[in-house]
C-alpha cells in the first residue's frame, strides 16, 4: 500500500484524500539540511511514535513506540554516526526533540529518507506529523489528527510513501 503526496495540499491513500501541508519551499530531488523542502521520491516508513501522556495507543498495524522525554532525532552534521537517527538526547548534539510542548509530535511517523546509510547534510527528521493550521513545514508532511488516525489504520509496516 502506497501513501501518495500528490501536491502541497493533498495526500492520498486508496480512495481516501486528505488535506496536508509540506515543506515551506515545496519539494526537491536535491534535499539539503535546513532548506525547508520535502524530499521527492518513494520511501519506506518507520514506526509510529506517540505521546502516551497525551494520547492512548492508537489502532494500527505499525509498531507503536512511546515517546520518552530523553528521545531526539539527530540533525547535527558534526555527528555522522548519529545523523538522521533516533538517539538519547545529548546537549552537545543538535536535534529535533520528540517530546515537544506543542501537539505536533503527539503522533509521528519517520519517513525513511536518507535513512539506511545517511549522508550528513542531505536532510534529516522528515516525519509525518500533526497540524491544526496546515501551515507549511520545515520539510515534513503534516496532517490533521482525525486524518492521521484514519491513515494509520489503513497502512502497514511495509507501506511506502511516494512524494511528487
Amino acid at each position: 500500500m502506497t501513501i501518495i503526496v500528490k501536491n502541497k495540499h493533498t495526500l492520498q491513500i486508496d480512495e481516501f484524500k486528505f488535506r496536508c501541508s509540506i515543506g515551506k519551499n515545496s519539494t526537491t530531488s536535491n534535499k539539503k539540511e535546513g532548506d525547508k523542502k520535502t524530499p521527492k521520491g518513494t520511501f519506506e516508513i518507520e514506526n509510529l511514535y506517540f505521546r502516551k501522556d497525551r494520547k492512548k495507543k492508537p489502532s494500527t498495524l505499525l509498531k507503536c513506540i512511546e515517546i520518552k522525554k530523553d528521545m531526539g532525532w539527530c540533525n547535527d552534521s558534526r555527528f555522522p554516526k548519529k545523523y538522521n537517527q533516533l538517539f538519547k538526547l545529548e546537549e552537545t548534539i543538535r536535534h529535533e526533540k520528540l517530546k515537544r510542548r506543542d501537539y505536533k509530535y503527539d503522533f509521528l511517523i519517520p519517513i525513511k529518507y536518507n535513512f539506511k546509510k545517511p549522508i550528513t547534510g542531505k536532510g534529516s527528521c522528515i516525519f509525518i506529523h500533526l497540524t491544526r493550521n496546515y501551515q507549511p513545514t520545515a520539510g515534513c508532511i503534516a496532517l490533521g489528527e482525525k486524518d492521521f488516525l484514519i491513515l494509520i489504520k489503513l497502512i502497514k509496516k511495509n507501506s511506502k510513501i511516494k512524494i511528487f
